[in-house]
């Protein structure tokens, strides 16, 4: 392989090895400044997006040990990775290629070693971030706990109740 090659590949393969997920985004018929929109809204939600050949991305894919998506790697793709939540990255996909008239659509993805195809994809970018869904969780891990402190509480209070509604009447 040429030495240039090499180091394109080479590079992609650093890129695609430290990310949880890989993501194949066709950008035809877009704008550079729509271009540098998408980049913007992938970067606030702490991803990536970068143009390589086909071919080099194809290799570099291979090279770290991931499911090849080699068949739905056609026309102009840009890839996105990152090193944080997946779904943030899918949403600001999703989001933009709504606002941009359907440019920038995911085509597939790859997500801890399996493929996703667009839909699934979609799923990803329709879930919550990762912060909400932790305070979803924390929420239900207090729930028994908050129940709990009501049921015990309620004696004491309702004597209580009783005592200033007797005083309160006397």
């Amino acid at each position: 392989m040429n030495p240039d090659k090499k180091f394109i590949v080479d590079e992609l393969l650093e890129r695609v090895s430290a990310s949880p997920f890989v993501l194949a985004v066709d950008y035809t018929g877009m704008t550079v400044v729509e271009f540098a929109e998408l980049r913007g809204k992938l970067k606030d939600a702490g991803a990536e997006c970068h143009v390589a050949k086909n071919t080099y991305m194809r290799t570099a894919i291979k090279e770290a040990g991931l499911p090849d998506i080699g068949d739905h790697l056609k026309g102009q793709v840009a890839f996105v990775t990152g090193e944080n939540d997946v779904c943030a990255a899918a949403k600001a996909v999703k989001d933009f290629s709504k606002k941009a008239a359907n440019k920038g659509k995911a085509i597939v993805g790859i997500l801890d070693g399996d493929i996703l195809d667009s839909d699934q994809v979609a799923v990803l970018a329709d879930l919550p971030s990762r912060e909400q869904l932790l305070a979803q969780l924390l929420g239900v891990i207090n729930e028994p706990a908050t129940k709990l402190l009501r049921t015990v509480k309620e004696p004491g209070a309702s004597l209580a109740r009783v005592i200033k509604a007797k005083f309160d009447g006397e």
